[in-house]
């Protein structure tokens, strides 16, 4: 998985992404952060159309203090602006959406990426690196559960040691991935309890779980303890955190805070507006 991994959504918003350094910079908006007990972040690949010098400098000019799944070439350039990785990719082989932890015959590459990814990301300061459950290509929940827990149980001892996270990413199969497994958050928490480790961890995308369950404020308190990275999207649509969206995001924010939560909150929408206008607005929105 690359800043590719929606090829599907990448026409989506495209004029208002193209238009992004016509539009007013973060700076002159000022700072979106004033609070900061949530500590937000933002996904690189809704704004792949602004050059990533320019877009990481308007992010920290808002405030913001980390910045989204960037690939480990990336990891400098966030640096240079004094800025978190928040949640990285391994390197290749790492897992993708539709080839990830539930096939054997992917254990031994993805292991590869992981040991070699962790003590990169540990030198980095990077805290998260992602991953991914996969297709069930009509493998049962059971099995799945079983290959992803052994290959995390391998990965396991390298997080810990270097205390860098494996976050599995949850997303809906309703909309987006089709025949994606880790598509519920009952089946992320049973492989997660599993393995057992405060460095193997759910990414909770809110997005994908209101699609696929709703209830999400009960369901983040109820399995807090296993949720070690968030994103964000508006439904319908994974537009702005707006009117225009069926949730409400402060005060969803505010209960993760109330949780005890210090981890990152990253923005994963797809703007359709003026991109860094869009982001202020949600930052500022998200930041209780």
């Amino acid at each position: 998985m690359s800043l590719t991994r929606r090829d599907a959504l990448k026409t989506a918003g495209a004029a208002a992404l193209g238009a992004a350094l016509a539009g007013r910079s973060a700076s002159a908006q000022g700072k979106a952060v004033t609070r900061g007990r949530l500590k937000q972040s933002v996904c690189r690949w809704c704004y792949q159309r602004i050059p990533l010098e320019d877009f990481l400098a308007q992010v920290a000019a808002m405030g913001l203090p980390a910045v989204d799944l960037l690939q480990p070439e990336e990891f400098e350039a966030a640096a240079r602006h004094g800025l978190v990785v928040s949640t990285g990719y391994p390197g290749k082989g790492g897992g993708t959406i539709p080839d990830g932890l539930n096939n054997p015959a992917l254990h031994d590459q993805i292991y590869g990426a992981f040991r070699e990814g962790i003590p990169r990301a540990k030198a980095a300061k990077v805290p998260n690196l992602i991953t991914f459950f996969g297709n069930r290509k009509g493998m049962p929940d059971e099995q799945a559960i079983d290959n992803c827990v052994a290959i995390l149980n391998r990965i396991k001892p390298i997080a810990e040691d270097h205390e860098v996270m494996v976050v599995v990413e949850l997303l809906n199969s309703k909309v987006d991935h089709p025949d994606y497994q880790g598509d519920r958050t009952w089946f992320g928490v049973e492989v997660v309890k599993r393995v057992n480790s405060p460095y193997v961890k759910l990414l909770y995308d809110i997005y994908h779980m209101q699609i696929m369950e709703g209830d999400i404020i009960r369901t983040i308190r109820e399995n807090k303890q296993w949720i070690g990275h968030y994103h964000t999207g508006g439904n319908p649509g994974r537009h702005e955190l707006d009117d225009t969206q069926e949730l409400q995001w402060a005060t969803i924010a505010r209960a993760i805070v109330d949780t005890g939560y210090t981890g990152y909150f990253a923005h994963e929408f797809i703007p359709t507006r003026d991109p860094m206008t869009s982001l202020h607005e949600a930052v500022r929105l998200c930041d209780v």
